[in-house]
């Protein structure tokens, strides 16, 4: 298992700090991940969609909840591998689902959004604002406003935001090239916050040893969040990405649209948000239809 080793050290690494697991969840993650790298001779992060049907056959004496259990830790395992940037796709939709549908990616509400810039223009916006406090509002209007991955984020080099060009160039997953458009709020955010950065810094989002790390962007957005009267659990870097995504298409963005503006490469994976969008519609018509308030009488 000696290749699949640090892969799955860094995931698991990823779920205590970013996804809060116990240690008893960790212990089924790495054991699930630990078994099915055996059965790919320790070249899972790099096996196929038949070589995941292969390691699925094993489970077939499995109760369904158990089958269940080790196609999620798989799944969840690809697309942390795939956020990352170690691999451009994912595989995962090759394994079985059991009793159940793929789960929906968190959103928040458009209140919840508003809530969030509300919290950081009290902090950026005031006489007493702070250096953190500016750089707060540039990382949000870059994580809701363009749906850039944490990892692009935290890494975006200094001089990639200029100020004739609406639009970042993210060399994303595969070293892979797009364009991001950016509004003029986040671009005056990132100007005010660049005001704070040497010039000579590689990263328009330094620390002192290169970049602001990813888990260090997960705690500053989990504290915003408690400011701005948010549950924290409900939020992250990849929750205020999935708002980006899930509101423009309520706004009546094109799925081929979105899927370049996430950089996606399967458009598979983009359409997940048809199915929140739907889920909204469906909540809305039994809400605001008058048929969905009053039973007809005959």
């Amino acid at each position: 298992m000696s290749n699949d080793a640090a892969y799955i050290d860094r995931f698991l690494e990823m779920m205590a700090v970013e996804g809060g697991a116990s240690v008893n969840t960790l212990a089924a993650y790495r054991s699930d991940l630990e078994q099915a790298s055996s059965i790919a001779k320790g070249s899972l992060a790099n096996v196929d969609q038949m070589g995941l049907q292969d390691i699925a056959t094993t489970w077939s004496d499995l109760k369904n909840n158990s089958v269940a259990r080790k196609a999620s830790s798989l799944r969840r395992f690809f697309g942390f591998l795939v956020e990352e940037g170690f691999r451009g796709d994912d595989p995962s939709d090759a394994l079985p689902r059991p009793g159940g549908q793929r789960s929906l990616p968190k959103i928040l509400s458009h209140e919840e959004i508003a809530k969030l810039f509300e919290a950081i223009e009290t902090g950026s916006e005031s006489t007493e604002a702070r250096p953190n406090d500016v750089r707060l509002a540039a990382l949000v209007e870059l994580l809701y406003g363009s749906g850039l991955r944490a990892s692009e984020l935290v890494a975006l080099p200094r001089k990639s935001v200029m100020a004739d060009r609406p639009f970042l160039i993210i060399s994303g997953k595969g070293g892979k090239e797009r364009l991001v458009p950016i509004s003029d709020r986040a671009r005056e955010a990132i100007r005010k916050w660049a005001d704070y950065v040497d010039p000579a810094e590689k990263y328009l989002f330094p620390s002192r040893t290169g970049h602001l790390s990813r888990v260090r962007l997960f705690q500053i957005i989990k504290g915003l969040a408690s400011k701005a009267g948010i549950n924290p659990r409900k939020i992250s870097p990849h929750v205020l990405r999935h708002a980006f995504a899930t509101h423009l298409l309520e706004g009546g963005a094109d799925l081929r649209a979105l899927q370049t503006l996430l950089g996606h490469s399967d458009i598979s994976t983009t359409q997940i948000y048809t199915h929140v969008d739907s889920a909204r519609l469906v909540e809305l018509v039994n809400s605001r239809h008058p048929l969905g308030r009053h039973h007809l009488s005959r």
